[in-house]
């Protein structure tokens, strides 16, 4: 997989309420393949293995996760801080 970061933009999110699914459009070009990066995520790959996009299955339970985690880490970060 082939990864710009400097150039890396989303162009499109969409989230399917119905089927709990976002998906982060990052590029208009064909899909040619995918690769499953873990569990519910898959990236979107064109013709030549760059990101053309994201799917998220379960998406509302993977974002609550993800900021509970983002919180977590910045509580015990400031709290490292607060005690030194």
């Amino acid at each position: 997989m082939n990864l710009k970061t400097d150039t890396l933009k989303i162009e499109v999110m969409a989230y399917f309420e119905k089927e709990d699914i976002l998906h982060l459009k990052i590029s208009d070009e064909t899909e040619r393949g995918n690769i499953e990066l873990g569990p519910n995520i898959t990236a979107e790959l064109n013709g030549n293995g760059d990101l053309i996009g994201i799917e998220i299955l379960n998406a509302s339970a993977f974002i609550r996760d993800l900021i509970l985690e983002s919180v977590q880490a910045k509580i015990l970060s400031l709290g490292k801080v607060q005690t030194a």
